[in-house]
């Protein structure tokens, strides 16, 4: 399918019900499906949003952006993402809040994306930050100028994405333990686990059932 198609699945997206906290959790490391709803709320979550960018790839093929994040002495020090981060004072709302972070990070303009889906918020418990993912595409291959919280950018065919094999497991060192076993999507060397994971198996379950 070349991106034109592509966008039509987009567009119509905003009409597929979201696959909501059990599509979410399928991508989940077990510790992670034991919090409650009500344990979230006692722990008043920060906000922040993220945006999942669609554009087609220099052969029309549709593709999506996932980055890197540069090495820190923080959480997700490292950790491959969507681009976004946490509400400013003066962000309108939390769409705004995505395509913020996504300028600020990978020097997309907001004016190139258009936003078609928001997604369901998801608590990332090591760094209690309550996130609202977004779907949004650029018509043409962007640019991208990432910035210094940025070590790579990965290009993802949505080909890949739909693969039922690029979905398998691996065990990781986290804030919940050591070597723990957790669901993952493998995009070639690049394990996608945690949140992010989670996200992407949404969108994957809607773009099904377009």
């Amino acid at each position: 399918m070349n991106f034109h198609a592509f966008t039509t699945y987009l567009k119509s997206i905003a009409e597929v019900p979201l696959g909501g906290l059990p599509i979410l959790l399928e991508m989940a490391p077990e510790l992670r499906k034991k919090i409650t709803e009500d344990s979230i709320a006692s722990k008043k979550p920060k906000k922040a949003a993220v945006l999942a960018l669609f554009y087609p790839n220099k052969h029309q093929e549709p593709c999506f952006s996932l980055m890197e994040r540069a090495t820190y002495n923080g959480t997700h020090s490292a950790q491959i993402s969507f681009p976004g981060g946490k509400v400013a004072p003066t962000d309108k709302n939390l769409e705004h809040t995505a395509l913020r972070e996504t300028e600020e990070e990978i020097g997309i303009p907001s004016r190139l994306i258009t936003i078609v889906h928001e997604m369901t918020t998801t608590y990332i418990p090591p760094s209690n930050f309550l996130v609202t993912p977004f779907i949004g595409f650029c018509t043409t291959t962007p640019v991208f100028t990432p910035n210094n919280e940025v070590k790579n950018l990965l290009e993802i065919k949505v080909s890949d994405l739909m693969n039922e094999q690029s979905k398998t497991t691996t065990k990781i060192a986290s804030s919940y333990q050591e070597n723990m076993e957790t669901p993952c999507f493998l995009f070639g060397n690049h394990i996608v686990w945690g949140a992010t994971a989670m996200m992407l198996n949404e969108i994957k379950h809607m773009l099904k059932h377009v």
